[in-house]
Parts: structure tokens; C-alpha cells; sequence
């Protein structure tokens, strides 16, 4: 369960940061994560993911979606 986790955070990062470069907009939870668990950020993907989850309320339509998509 761990490595699916860890799997799902990692490519959620990745994407968002190719397409942070490439100047396209976010289609992930890179902007999520900086913004509400940017103090975690160094903890772990299961961290992000359990932060990610704790501010589901206030993610955006775009995160939400990634994750419940992801079965999270």
C-alpha cells in the first residue's frame, strides 16, 4: 500500500513540475501541496499524501479530482 502511496505522490509531484517548467498549467497538486504542505514536503510521500487528504476541503477542483481519480 505504501509503494502504490508513494507511486501516486511521486508522479503527481513530477507532473506538476513538468508542466510548471514548460509554462502549461498545473493539472495536479503541485500548487496544492506547496501551498498547504509545503512544511512536510521533505517527510515523505505518504506525508504529502496523508497532508494532501487532511485539506481535502480546501484542495483544488483539479487536485480533488487527481486523487479521488487515484482512489484516494
Amino acid at each position: 500500500m505504501l509503494k502504490v502511496v508513494g507511486s501516486i505522490v511521486c508522479m503527481l509531484l513530477l507532473v506538476s513540475a513538468a508542466q510548471a517548467q514548460s509554462g502549461r498549467p498545473d493539472p495536479g497538486c503541485g500548487r496544492d501541496v506547496s501551498r498547504f504542505c509545503r512544511a512536510v514536503m521533505d517527510q515523505g510521500d505518504g506525508v504529502i499524501l496523508g497532508c494532501l487528504q487532511k485539506n481535502r476541503a480546501r484542495l483544488s477542483k483539479t487536485c480533488a479530482k487527481v486523487l479521488t481519480d487515484h482512489g484516494q
